[in-house]
C-alpha cells in the first residue's frame, strides 16, 4: 500500500473513532444502517470506535515499521 494511502486510512480511522466517541448520537443512525438485524446500541457505537482507534494505531506502527 502506498504511503499516502495508509496515511489516509489511518487519518479516516481516527477520526471516525473520536467522532463516534464524542457524539454517538450522531452515529447510531449510520450504525442502524450497518448493523441492520441487531439493534444498534450507544455500547456498539462505543466498541466499534474504540475498534477504529485500535486500528489506526495499529496501521500506524506499520507505517513507522515500514519507513525505518
Amino acid at each position: 500500500m502506498n504511503v499516502l494511502e495508509l496515511c489516509f486510512v489511518i487519518q479516516s480511522c481516527l477520526a471516525f473513532g473520536l467522532a463516534g466517541l464524542m457524539w454517538p448520537e450522531k452515529f447510531r443512525p449510520f450504525f442502524e444502517v450497518l448493523l441492520f438485524p441487531w439493534a444498534a446500541s450507544y455500547r456498539a457505537v462505543r466498541v466499534n470506535s474504540i475498534a477504529a482507534i485500535v486500528l489506526s494505531g495499529l496501521l500506524l506502527a506499520r507505517l513507522v515499521s515500514t519507513l525505518q
